[in-house]
């Protein structure tokens, strides 16, 4: 039986939302896809809201980060073969949301109850996808419209739990997220992949 995860980035993807989850998830076995529009190298950023800046910062500032390849594009993506999605942040969601492809694939796992996962801007890929109506979830506070505007409920919580969606703030909760993250994923290789049943924790 598959141990997939599938993680979807572009340029401008935030590096600590997004090489966390392929290394911490690789360690219990899974093996991380990580896809893209294209299979080529993608440039990483780090987001952070500089600490002693003489002149303040009200949002974050971004730069250059590591780079990291993708292994297959978004075309040519069965969900199917995936247990688990995990949408990570930066910038690169903006520019995303806009795939065809890429909403198909979101829409399949929330579709069959399958994990999903997002931190921070990766919200806006559920969004796009229609899939967040009814649903609670958080993120960082700049995104909270990407939630309330397409019929969600936001809450200003670290980590939420809505059945078989899991969503943090930011890279600095995932102390919280990856211990009941990996739970649903044991549930749904119990249930089986692609199995027609809403996971509920």
């Amino acid at each position: 039986m598959a141990r997939n995860i599938l993680l979807p980035i572009g340029d401008g993807t935030e590096m600590m939302d997004t090489l966390y989850p392929v290394f911490r998830l690789a360690e219990e076995g899974y093996e991380v896809v990580v896809a893209g529009p294209e299979v080529r190298t993608y440039h990483g950023v780090m987001h952070e809201i500089p600490p002693l800046e003489p002149i303040p910062w009200d949002i974050t500032r971004e730069q250059p980060a590591y780079h990291i390849r993708t292994t297959v594009a978004f075309r040519d993506i069965n969900p199917a073969d995936y247990d688990g999605l995990f949408l990570s942040g930066g910038r690169a969601p903006e520019y995303l949301r806009y795939d065809q492809d890429l909403l198909r694939i979101v829409k399949h796992f929330f579709d069959l109850g399958k994990p999903v996962a997002i931190v921070c801007h990766g919200v806006e890929l559920a969004a796009a996808a229609g899939c967040l109506s009814g649903r609670t979830a958080t993120t960082v506070g700049k995104c909270e419209l990407d939630i309330t505007q397409f019929g969600g409920i936001y809450v200003d919580e670290p980590f939420v739990t809505d059945g078989n969606l899991l969503s943090c703030r930011t890279w600095h909760d995932y102390a919280l997220m990856f211990k009941p993250l990996l739970q649903l994923l044991q549930k749904q290789q119990t249930l089986g992949n692609g199995a027609k049943e809403q996971i509920h924790a």
